[in-house]
């Protein structure tokens, strides 16, 4: 079996974030990031996001063959960490539903911390609970946080959202728009005033929030993010009958944002459960397995 590659080291530093594949786009040819699937529910439905956990032909958000808890998750930290030669950079969590709204995600966050202090931790949220829980992801240590904002605009967070459940309260339509694009706006401020690095994920949905992203990009500019992502649409879900996005819109709206920050444009739209490098990903449980055969044969050998 092929271990996983992740290419030559690149010096470190305290910041990290040139280490982190998903913000820094020289890193991603060298260093690999792990995401655990240990955050199954979640607390908004999003009209483009169709979940399913056992799908491993699909690398797509919101996929992932199982679902962990995090004494699993650090088995399979472990298994990597002893075979990546030093090029694991990143410990996210991403799903397959929102981190913010499962409690397993902060146990794993310190249990990564006190294990693993110089690997980066991650987390990406759709922000309706970021306001809330971002003091526990500062006591958890994180400093690298991704944002999915898609819009400025309450109606057209409707138009994007099926509902939200803020605090056990289902809303829907422009009240439900109202408080996502309050919640992820007033968290944005909060996690960048604290010191956090924040990178702003946009799903550009054609026809609902093309014109308006340039809007979202120079708000997060303002607010302290430090780069953008535009993710294309994928025709699923409510929105199966929108055709996605060609090169031509996509590109324009890169250069339309790109005036108020950095873009990203190398995005993989990685699954819950990806691990190596981006565009490179390795099944994760042969990989999990072949380093636990590996380690009992060399305590075998040792004996």
């Amino acid at each position: 079996m092929k271990p996983i590659s992740f290419g030559p080291a690149m010096p470190r530093s305290n910041s990290g974030t040139e280490r982190h594949p998903c913000f820094t786009k020289a890193a991603h040819h060298r260093y690999g990031r792990l995401h655990l699937p240990v955050a199954p529910a979640c607390n908004v439905k999003c009209r483009y996001c169709v979940r399913k956990f056992d799908c491993v032909n699909e690398s797509r958000p919101g996929v992932s063959s199982v679902i962990l808890d995090a004494a699993q998750a650090m088995e399979r930290v472990r298994a990597m960490v002893s075979r990546d030669e030093g090029r694991l950079s990143v410990i996210g969590v991403a799903g397959p539903g929102d981190p913010l709204a499962n409690n397993e995600t902060f146990v794993l966050l310190h249990m990564i911390r006190r294990e693993y202090p110089d690997i980066i931790p991650c987390v990406s949220t759709n922000g309706l609970a970021l306001p809330d829980r971002l003091g526990e992801l500062l006591d958890a240590g994180l400093r690298h946080l991704t944002v999915t904002i898609n819009s400025v605009k309450a109606e057209t967070a409707a138009a994007i959202y099926s509902w939200v459940n803020y605090s056990g309260e289902v809303l829907r339509g422009v009240e439900a728009g109202r408080l996502m694009v309050e919640n992820q706006w007033k968290g944005l401020r909060a996690a960048t005033q604290a010191g956090m690095t924040v990178k702003v994920n946009s799903v550009l949905v054609p026809g609902v929030n093309d014109l308006e992203l340039a809007r979202v990009a120079a708000r997060a500019s303002a607010l302290g993010a430090a780069t953008m992502n535009i993710i294309p649409m994928i025709p699923q879900g409510d929105f199966a009958h929108i055709a996605p996005p060609d090169e031509e819109l996509v590109a324009d709206v890169r250069k339309s944002c790109g005036e108020f920050m950095p873009m990203m444009t190398h995005c993989r739209r990685c699954r819950a459960d990806a691990v190596g490098l981006l565009g490179e990903d390795r099944d994760m449980e042969t990989e999990t397995l072949m380093s636990r055969i590996g380690q009992e044969y060399e305590e075998m050998v040792a004996m």
